[in-house]
């Protein structure tokens, strides 16, 4: 990540609390972090006036979290709505997202309501893409509530919904005003979606910071229990490193793309079983393994560094095989989701690959290649 501005240098750190700053010029603003900020009226002034906020959240997160949102937005808004959706990726669609359309119309709200999205990364996505295309643009802030939406979905402005040929296909760049990463909201996770969320925090490792990977490998048992002190150290760092890159790349033009580490052999993943069978995180485990794999296979790492990654993320309880998609042509499947990627150009699949531990390039390879390191990584 040579073409970039110099990244602070890892410092461990025992504050309760954080501010990040993502550097976007009149698009900035502030990610908190911190326990308890959900339900402190504190934490939401500063944001644009308005006569009413809508709130949207789940199903699993509403009875956990609502009310203590909704009575602190009371404070600064004198109407707060609230839009229930169904939870899961599975939902992740046209007809979930015109939800959120249905209630901000039937609710006569403005240009200048503000959303609220209150979930992890499928609510944070839907309800950013509803607030770029409401009325051309309306204010939100993420209330991010799961591991993964906090260290990456959350941050950054990227909204989107899936398509059954490809994830977050349909979507807009749009920034939130605010982020408020609340560490206690983490103590509710299952085990499983604690496991996802840490495959976004590995990732900034390889890519990015190999102080930081070591720090992991040395709390990654700590981080599995949930311990808040790790916890707050795991994601102030991965937004860290989140910001860092999006003020410098906002629309993904070139180094922002290095954030997807894993996810091109991830998302084909999560295409190909069925959106919701693995989660992402799991995808992105596998999909980090896969891609380091390949690293090794063009020279641009060796074998230890791919099993030292490999052993980290089985330690963070996620999957190290890919799926099997096609049980007559596995490796085909793969490339033919990869292909619709984002990153692919004229067909051609562009894998985010780590060139020398901490440091990622964008770089595509013979199809026989990859076939070798799917049917290798995969069963």
């Amino acid at each position: 990540m040579t073409t970039a501005a110099p990244l602070a240098p890892f410092i461990a750190h025992t504050a309760d609390h954080a501010t990040v700053h993502i550097d976007l010029g009149e698009r900035s603003y502030p990610i908190r972090i911190g326990a308890g900020l959900l339900g402190e009226t504190s934490t939401y002034q500063g944001l644009p006036k308005a006569r009413s906020a809508l709130i949207v959240t789940n199903t699993t997160v509403a009875p956990l979290y609502l009310q203590q949102v909704r009575t602190a937005l009371a404070a600064q808004y004198a109407q707060v709505h609230v839009v229930e959706l169904p939870d899961g990726e599975a939902h992740k669609d046209w007809q979930t997202l015109n939800l959120i359309f249905d209630g901000l119309l039937q609710q006569g709200c403005d240009r200048k309501t503000l959303l609220f999205a209150l979930g992890g990364g499928v609510i944070g996505d839907m309800t950013g893409f509803a607030a770029a295309s409401y009325m051309r643009g309306v204010p939100f802030v993420q209330l991010p509530t799961t591991l993964l939406s906090q260290v990456d979905s959350s941050v950054g402005g990227k909204t989107a919904i899936n398509h059954p040929l490809g994830k977050n296909m349909i979507g807009a760049f749009y920034q939130p005003q605010l982020v408020l990463c609340d560490l206690a909201s983490l103590d509710t996770l299952p085990v499983r979606e604690l496991s996802a969320g840490l495959a976004e925090v590995i990732k900034y490792g390889p890519i990015a910071d190999m102080a930081f990977f070591d720090w992991l490998e040395a709390n990654i048992d700590l981080l599995r229990s949930g311990d808040r002190q790790a916890m707050a150290q795991a994601v102030k760092r991965s937004v860290e490193i989140k910001a860092w890159v999006v003020s410098q790349d906002e629309k993904e033009a070139g180094l922002r793309a290095v954030l997807n580490f894993g996810h091109t052999f991830g998302h084909a993943i999560e295409a190909g079983m069925g959106y919701g069978v693995w989660l992402h995180g799991e995808g992105v485990g596998a999909g980090m393994v896969m891609a380091a794999h390949l690293s090794q296979e063009l020279g641009l790492v060796d074998a230890a560094f791919v099993a030292r990654l490999t052993r980290l993320i089985e330690r963070a309880g996620l999957p190290t095989k890919g799926a099997m998609l096609d049980a007559k042509d596995n490796a085909g499947a793969y490339l033919e989701h990869m292909r619709v990627d984002k990153k692919a150009e004229a067909g051609e699949i562009r894998f985010v690959l780590i060139d020398g531990p901490g440091k990622a390039v964008m770089r595509s390879a013979p199809d026989a290649l990859v076939r070798q390191v799917i049917d290798r990584c995969c069963g």
